[in-house]
């Protein structure tokens, strides 16, 4: 199947290339009207497949889907190129930029469409063909969007999506001598083998990995804003987020004042049937993976840590008929050592650790103190100490007083184990093209 799909991709090339940005545009713009139209019905799809709840993904997922195609539709009309001249050489430079052939794309389960519609969008955009391998876990909006392909003009073999495992279609893919680059967002296990499969190659790779992200909280911030932005930053999306907060460093002044304001608000989040409007958290994404996360609190408490609510000390009541689902109550967990593995690993569930901090100094040394380095919140109301610390911190991203603030121009991706390269406007607009500089001598 990646065989036939990268032939469609490669045949089609040639076409979808020599159209106009501009008719790339509309056709981007015509998608983009399509899903939204759907809107509702992507939402029911996505909750339904995923575990999330129906309001993350009508307000989140599908809109952000939409916005994808309409950001690189008007993104891609604005790019210039470069020129410069050397009147004593009599020569003048100038640069062009042009699609690089069949794009190789591989999205993860916890943002289905909205991270498969984050790759898709640029790639098509800026005229190459894609094979698209969305995680065998989570491709039911995938394959929604496919049928609406055809309806919004997009040409037979210009966007392929196949359906199948990492370990199958994904090596294929990644494997195979036609598909000049790969775009992988998910963990940063799975991108050292993307990078060994393609190194043979000589591919170009854009890798948005894992992350094990810090909230530094200085005794001067606005707790009223602080604690209900940071419930969200630890357990939005049942912390199923690269971007989500799980390490929490509390200034002692204030240490003891969060802790209990936090736990007391995390308590009142609602855990159950993602299709009720009313509930906070859905379910995780699997049995195995709700394991995985549970594993990790049991050996936080075999440490000898606190776990202040959720997981293990509250009980959780669920509707009948979700009973056996992967439910798991927002688990906080405080009096973590630094080397522990809560401290150092990425856990991507409803858990997150809070310690306190003495100076400035210390706790960029414990922030940093991590193999990754994807986003960071501070929270302070000193504005030369946000920038301080804004800039000593190995972060891609660095919220502060706010998080998940996004404008898709700027650059996202992380440092570290987090990642290689990024990706926004212009970003994703030089991965996706080849640029060659050109010199007329007159």
């Amino acid at each position: 199947q990646v065989e036939a799909a990268v032939k469609a991709a490669k045949d089609a090339f040639p076409i979808w290339s020599s159209k106009s940005p501009l008719e790339r545009s509309q056709i981007l713009n015509k998608l983009a009207d399509l899903i939204e139209h759907e809107l509702e019905a992507f939402a029911q799809a996505e909750s339904k497949d995923q575990g999330k709840t129906i309001k993350f993904a009508r307000t989140v997922d599908i809109p952000r889907a939409v916005y994808n195609f309409r950001f690189f539709a008007s993104s891609i009309l604005h790019h210039t190129t470069e020129c410069t001249e050397m009147a004593t050489m009599g020569c003048v430079h100038y640069t062009s930029r042009a699609p690089v052939g069949v794009a190789g794309l591989i999205s993860p389960w916890n943002l289905p469409l909205y991270l498969l519609t984050w790759k898709i969008a640029p790639a098509i955009a800026c005229g190459n063909t894609v094979v698209a391998k969305p995680s065998e876990m989570t491709s039911v909006t995938a394959w929604m969007m496919c049928k609406l392909l055809e309806k919004a003009g997009v040409p037979h073999g210009v966007v392929n999506v196949v359906f199948g495992t990492g370990a199958k279609a994904g090596e294929a893919l990644v494997c195979h001598p036609d598909v000049p680059l790969i775009s992988f967002t998910g963990s940063t296990l799975t991108a050292q083998r993307i990078t060994e499969k393609s190194a043979p190659h000589c591919k170009r790779l854009s890798l948005e990995l894992g992350g094990k992200n810090p909230a530094i909280i200085f005794d001067d911030a606005d707790l009223t804003q602080c604690i209900p932005t940071t419930l969200r930053s630890s357990f939005a999306n049942q912390g199923e987020i690269c971007l989500c907060t799980s390490r929490i460093f509390v200034q002692r002044g204030i240490y003891s004042e969060f802790l209990k304001r936090f736990v007391a608000e995390a308590k009142k989040w609602k855990v159950g049937n993602p299709s009720d409007p009313t509930v906070d958290m859905g379910a995780l994404i699997s049995k195995e993976h709700l394991e995985k996360v549970r594993s990790y609190v049991k050996k936080a408490q075999a440490e000898g840590a606190r776990v202040l609510c959720g997981e293990g000390v509250d009980s959780l009541a669920l509707p009948t008929g979700n009973q056996k689902g992967y439910f798991m109550l927002p688990t906080i967990i405080a009096e973590v050592k630094d080397e522990s593995c809560c401290m150092q690993e990425e856990i991507f569930g409803p858990v997150t650790c809070v310690v306190s901090f003495d100076t400035e100094e210390e706790v960029i040394g414990r922030a940093n103190s991590v193999k990754y380095g994807l986003a960071a919140t501070v929270w302070s109301s000193n504005v030369g100490r946000v920038h301080r610390v804004a800039q000593r911190l190995q972060s891609g991203l660095v919220w502060t007083n706010c998080w998940l603030v996004r404008d898709l121009n700027l650059p996202f991706g992380g440092m570290k184990a987090s990642g290689i390269g990024r990706e926004g406007a212009k970003d994703s607009y030089e991965f996706f093209t080849e640029v060659k500089t050109i010199t007329i001598k007159h």
